[in-house]
């Protein structure tokens, strides 16, 4: 069955549901004292925290209760398989290095993909109270920031040329020997580089704040729910190829065409 704007209407109020569930069990915990465990003990460090596993707990519990047969991609308790057309994609605390040092740039990321596609997403900062959320189908495309109850649309900015963007990444040391290169190449024709931004980054892009914004190592939940804010807001969203970005691995978001040919053009050496 085709999607419509109603169903999108729907299932955006659902997101903000969504969306307040996790902000209970999240913002409670956050510069609170709590256990941090590390799921790559061996060979690295990936934290993740009780507030990461109940706020995706809570939001599991919303979906299971009210679209039993949807099928749910998440980072911390795994993949429900459906027949359903709609999947939801979901990283309760993307940045948890954020949340741990107490630096309110974590968000949590909420999405929803039709079929093969990701149509809705939210990038929610409840410490802050801002949320970020954005559609983008072949026939709808919008983008809005929300704080204290307001929205406002949001449009990435007009910038088509390195030497005037604003740039992030969430820290260089993501990158391979060839990938760093590349990144470098093109933070050094740039106006401004910021970093250790996560999601928030995407967010700020779609708002017109930042320019461009380049990573790599990004999982499917990391990247699915950033692609409707960022599309919808006018900006493009692909892998270092020029392809769908939605597997995530090497990602580039850019306000124009422009500035996103420019950028990829010095980034194809290094795409796998």
């Amino acid at each position: 069955m085709p999607l419509s704007n109603a169903d999108l209407d729907t299932f955006t109020a659902f997101t903000e549901r969504l969306s307040d569930a996790a902000r209970q069990e999240t913002l409670p915990l956050f510069r609170a004292t709590l256990a941090v465990d590390n799921k790559r003990a061996r060979d690295g460090f990936d934290p993740v925290t009780e507030a990461d596993r109940n706020a995706e707990k809570a939001i599991r519990a919303l979906i299971e209760e009210t679209y039993p047969d949807h099928g749910i991609l998440g980072e911390e308790w795994g993949t429900k398989d459906s027949q359903s057309d709609y999947t939801w994609v979901l990283d309760p605390i993307d940045g948890t290095r954020s949340f741990i040092s107490g630096t309110p740039l974590w968000t949590t990321l909420i999405g929803l993909r039709y079929q093969t596609s990701p149509v809705l997403g939210v990038i929610d900062q409840c410490f802050i109270g801002e949320r970020f959320a954005g559609i983008s189908t072949d026939h709808h495309k919008k983008a809005w920031y929300e704080r204290a109850g307001v929205k406002t649309e949001m449009f990435t900015s007009q910038c088509r040329s390195l030497k005037d963007a604003i740039i992030t990444c969430t820290t260089p040391e993501m990158f391979s020997a060839a990938e760093h290169t590349a990144y470098r190449n093109i933070e050094a024709k740039t106006k401004l580089a910021r970093y250790s931004m996560d999601a928030y980054g995407y967010g700020l892009l779609a708002m017109g704040r930042l320019d461009l914004v380049i990573e790599s190592d990004l999982q499917s939940y990391d990247v699915q729910p950033l692609i409707p804010v960022v599309e919808g807001a006018g900006g493009i969203i692909t892998d270092w190829r020029g392809e769908s970005a939605a597997q995530g691995g090497q990602v580039i978001a850019a306000a124009t065409p422009e500035l996103h040919a420019e950028a990829l053009s010095l980034l194809k050496s290094a795409a796998t």
